[in-house]
């Protein structure tokens, strides 16, 4: 039996058991399975060679944001229209058949937009070229998920399950479950906040499936059996989506109403050029990049090239924007002077701890080169040597 007919047999089991307090152990097992069995799917087969065609392109910019949606919802109009790359539009499905990179100019910033190829039902388990579309949203900084907005409901539905079981939790954070494996000493399970959705029982046994007997627990949370499973596989990627409802000029505008007051969703146009600025106000958000400049001493600051920093990317904190420039400055060091709204008062005197927000201005003021010593009379350094062994004897006086 193939890894893709175990999985459904264990998905029939679960439809088949009625939820209540004396099932959820076995519930808890069989999503064990699922989780184990879908990871040997995503796995490269043995023996199979490295090589292979793939959709992945260099990154460039300051951020990478991916368009994943079905054949012909006009992801490849949205990409031509706003980075001005020309990507081949029709009207059949499977127009795009490979992954078309494009920039974005924006606030000063330069944003990678790529225009993957539509994705059908059953792309986690390989139909289609779905694991390579998936593999480059996982790469990505943001997800725009393009749905055609005359078409059902479901399409958001079967897309989000489709990238859920591959390890994409769109919209979520990390769970608060600390998680580490020991060599002896049994399993250690704490709370710090009472459990609703699991027990101790359940994850020994969640543990045991997976052969781990030895291991440190700590929920700081009311986590679910699914989160658990998520920490213990610890190969998801938890990353921002937003919902764009594309063709709205086709529908009524009580449906693009009730469209537009969906959490994470924003309703756009290509054909009519409806709402892209605001879409790209909302990727700037959600991206939350931080534009930050230069100001040498004694001179005006430098509007022209900002460095651009981002929590996703390395951090925002004055530490990180000295990193950013190099990494030997930080020893040199001393103190930073800083402008903007996360200042409290222009300059301020900041640490490598501060946190900068959009449109500070930084100077960075270095430690001083000390001497060795003093100058003149208050010179404190000698040529002389330290021990009187190694003093040159004067020659002795002439009688």
């Amino acid at each position: 039996m193939g890894i893709l007919e175990r999985i459904k047999e264990i998905e029939a089991e679960m439809a088949r058991t009625q939820k209540n307090k004396a099932t959820e152990y076995h519930l808890g097992q069989l999503k064990a399975k699922i989780a184990k069995l879908r990871t040997q799917l995503l796995e490269p087969p043995k023996g199979a060679s490295a090589g292979g065609e793939g959709f992945e392109v260099t990154k460039f910019g300051h951020g990478r944001v991916a368009l994943i949606g079905f054949p012909s919802v006009g992801k490849s109009t949205l990409l031509t229209m706003l980075t001005g790359t020309h990507s081949e539009a029709a009207s059949y499905e499977f127009t795009t058949l490979t992954c078309i990179p494009g920039i974005i100019h924006y606030n000063d910033t330069k944003i990678q937009l790529l225009d993957l190829p539509g994705i059908i039902e059953g792309a986690s388990e390989g139909k289609g070229r779905g694991r390579q579309v998936i593999a480059v949203a996982k790469s990505s900084d943001l997800v725009l998920m393009v749905l055609d907005a005359s078409k059902s409901e479901g399409h958001r539905q079967i897309l989000t399950r489709e990238l859920e079981a591959v390890g994409l939790r769109l919209n979520k954070r990390p769970p608060q479950i600390y998680f580490k494996r020991k060599k002896t000493g049994g399993i250690s399970f704490n709370s710090t906040a009472p459990l609703t959705h699991i027990d101790e029982k359940l994850c020994y046994q969640i543990l045991h499936e997976y052969k781990i007997h030895n291991a440190e627990v700590l929920f700081r949370e009311d986590a679910t059996v699914d989160d658990f499973i998520d920490v213990i596989e610890g190969n998801r990627k938890y990353i921002k989506c937003v919902y764009v409802y594309n063709k709205i000029d086709v529908v009524g505008i009580d449906d693009v109403d009730n469209l537009a007051r969906q959490p994470n969703s924003l309703v756009i146009s290509c054909n009519m050029q409806l709402n892209l600025d605001r879409l790209l106000a909302r990727m700037w958000e959600e991206m939350g990049l931080v534009r930050v400049y230069t100001k040498p001493q004694g001179q005006q600051p430098d509007f022209g090239d900002p460095v651009v920093l981002s929590t996703d990317r390395g951090g925002c904190t004055v530490e990180d924007f000295c990193n950013h420039i190099h990494r030997s400055l930080l020893k040199d060091v001393k103190y930073v002077l800083v402008w903007g709204v996360s200042a409290r008062h222009y300059p301020q005197h900041c640490g490598l701890s501060h946190g900068l927000q959009d449109e500070d201005v930084v100077q960075i003021v270095k430690k001083k080169e000390t001497d060795e010593g003093g100058r003149g009379r208050f010179k404190s350094h000698t040529n002389a040597p330290d021990r009187i062994s190694d003093r040159v004897k004067k020659a002795p006086l002439k009688t």
